[in-house]
């Protein structure tokens, strides 16, 4: 019952809130002029969720220019071809996990696999195409670096792994045209580069899909009709129970985990969302928990994660024009 009450199944209302004392926004954006910021003495984990939902809504992000529509088509293109050209050639990983999802996890209500018109679970084709598509480590690599600003400079990578997430969720509900797609495919980029610019994973020895799985959670659920209390839960959850190590990449002769990591973070993550939205209270306000990843590698005081979340809303600038 208290998981109900926490989390409503429609969504409230929106309103967006203004800092009348820096003519900036704490949250929102509407015009390609417009900053937005989710401070380090916020609740960045409700902050994103919000965000998210406000994106895919249409509620924001109505002028982002087709030159930025071009490039996610491009990107997602080719880490398709990429994920085809593995599973044609019998790759181990992808091969595994796509006959994985086929044989076990059927599911007449889910979505499909490369190359297969059955439907499965929805997190089990996730780690499929996400493996798939990463197998040959020759598709997108995104750095997050922010010229005009040092303290956002952290330099953390990652890759366009995480489309399947997108595909997957356009698959399931039945009510997400392409243009909605290739949007919530920026958002997945613009959460995971901003988280980029301002945290290394690497730096801790935790592998960089972190930033990616966050990204995924908040896009699909935001996609699926989750309300931004049920996103912060799935990524507080996500952080606290799922987090990778570098060690997946140590060594000399790498495993099948290397190219997997996106994948299998991945499939956790939307685990994490669909527990949310089936009531799981995950643990909430993660980025500002001081025993969380955040604040445990770069300790604060109270109140504070390390770190505000900024983006600018310039159409001219905005995600996937490097």
């Amino acid at each position: 019952m208290l998981s109900k009450i926490a989390y409503p199944t429609v969504r409230p209302a929106f309103s967006f809130l203004t800092s009348a004392s820096s003519g900036v926004r704490a949250f929102t954006a509407a015009t390609s002029d417009t900053k937005v910021v989710l401070p380090r003495d916020s609740n960045q984990a409700l902050g994103i969720g919000k965000f998210a939902v406000a994106f895919l809504d249409g509620k924001i992000g109505g002028d982002i220019d087709p030159a930025v529509y071009r490039r996610v088509e491009m990107f997602h293109t080719d880490s398709v071809m990429c994920g085809i050209s593995a599973l044609a050639m019998h790759t181990n990983a992808p091969t595994l996990l796509r006959s994985e999802a086929l044989e076990e996890y059927r599911d007449p209500r889910g979505t499909k696999v490369f190359g297969s018109s059955e439907k499965v679970k929805a997190e089990k084709a996730i780690a499929a195409n996400s493996s798939a598509v990463r197998e040959w480590d020759s598709n997108g690599t995104v750095f997050g670096y922010n010229a005009g600003n040092p303290k956002h400079q952290a330099g953390e990578f990652g890759h366009n792994d995480f489309y399947p997430v997108v595909v997957a969720a356009a698959q399931k509900t039945g009510e997400v045209d392409g243009k909605k797609a290739l949007k919530a495919m920026i958002l997945v980029d613009e959460i995971r580069g901003r988280l980029c610019e301002v945290f290394s994973l690497k730096t801790y020895k935790i592998d960089h899909v972190v930033h990616g799985a966050i990204a995924s959670a908040a896009v699909y659920g935001a996609l699926m009709g989750a309300t931004p209390e049920q996103i912060e839960a799935a990524i507080g959850m996500f952080v606290v129970h799922y987090i990778p190590w570098r060690g997946i990449r140590a060594g000399k002769q790498l495993s099948d985990s290397k190219g997997a990591s996106a994948a299998i973070s991945t499939e956790a993550a939307i685990l994490c969302m669909q527990r949310a939205m089936n009531g799981f209270m995950g643990p909430r306000d993660v980025f500002r928990n001081p025993e969380a990843i955040f604040r445990y590698f770069e300790p604060q005081q109270d109140g504070q994660c390390p770190f505000d979340i900024v983006r600018w809303w310039d159409r001219r600038k905005a995600t996937c024009q490097d």
